[in-house]
């Protein structure tokens, strides 16, 4: 019971674990995967420091040593050199201080010799410590170095991923159906066109039925009255007709051939008699005739 419990907890664990990770953000992961490497980096950094102040500490104590030990041999040299001049001076009794005193000097210089003998081991192999945290250091800095420089094409690339997926999506978009609540762009474009056509085929209709001809019959009879009302306005100012207007030089040049001929009572039985030359002849007369009359015509005064 117990062994089918545990592999079951361990399966839903491995299940929770591959779905968050399935659903984790990878620049997310990527933040937290480059501020653990710098937070392995300035631990680092910490223990080189340590070990490179354990040189220097050892570095100054081998320093102080060997001056106290030079300090001591000299001390020693004097009082052998204090003793020997006491001797040859005959007393005995300065010679046999200055003799125990070199002795204590002595005894005291071994110490330092076997202290400074043991620093200077200390200090080579804190030395040698100290290079090699140094070297780790710059190993591991030119490596953090390397993660940041990839890091940022890791997420140049990951944006380029992204964007790549969202215009997947929108081609999708335009040509699958998405879900229930959003129409395609197609279905969109149906429904409009459908609209469209359904208005072209009223219109189509309105325009075939009674109502529509009725008023084209309304409009042609108002256009009707509108050109007759103009007639009669042109009647009146002694204009030409509609027809006319846009003709004004074909009686310009008969009008000044004209009025040198009624001087000459020929022209009247000329028209009576067939004796016109030809009918523009015929045609300047008439036209001179109507020119004559209408002036005189009561309507116009």
């Amino acid at each position: 019971m117990w062994n089918a419990l545990k592999r079951r907890w361990k399966y839903l664990t491995a299940k929770l674990s591959g779905r968050w990770e399935e659903n984790a953000d990878p620049k997310v992961q990527l933040e937290q995967a480059m501020a653990e490497a710098q937070e392995q980096h300035r631990r680092l950094v910490e223990q080189a420091a340590s070990v490179i102040a354990n040189q220097k500490q050892t570095e100054l104590q081998l320093n102080r040593s060997m001056q106290e030990l030079e300090r001591t041999n000299a001390s020693t040299r004097q009082a052998l050199s204090m003793a020997n001049d006491a001797a040859k001076r005959g007393d005995a009794a300065k010679a046999t201080e200055y003799n125990q005193t070199a002795e204590a000097f002595a005894n005291r210089l071994i110490v330092t010799e076997k202290r400074v003998e043991d620093l200077k081991n200390m200090h080579l192999q804190a030395t040698q410590a100290a290079q090699q945290a140094k070297a780790a250091v710059q190993q591991n800095a030119n490596l953090l170095q390397g993660k940041l420089a990839e890091r940022q094409k890791l997420l140049s690339q990951l944006d380029q991923a992204r964007m790549q997926e969202q215009l997947n999506t929108a081609m999708t978009t335009l040509s699958q159906t998405v879900g229930q609540d959003v129409p395609t762009f197609d279905e969109v474009r149906t429904k409009i066109e459908a609209q469209y056509a359904k208005a072209l085929g009223t219109a189509e209709l309105s325009g075939q039925g009674v109502d529509a001809r009725m008023l084209e019959i309304e409009q042609a009879s108002i256009t009707t009255e509108a050109q007759l009302r103009l007639e009669h306005m042109r009647g009146q100012m002694g204009l030409p007709a509609g027809d006319q207007a846009g003709a004004p030089a074909l009686t310009a040049a008969p009008q000044q051939a004209v009025p040198a001929q009624p001087a000459q009572p020929a022209p009247a039985p000329a028209l009576s008699t067939g004796a016109v030359s030809s009918p523009a002849d015929a045609e300047v007369q008439v036209t001179d005739a109507e020119e004559v009359v209408e002036p005189a015509t009561p309507g116009d005064a």
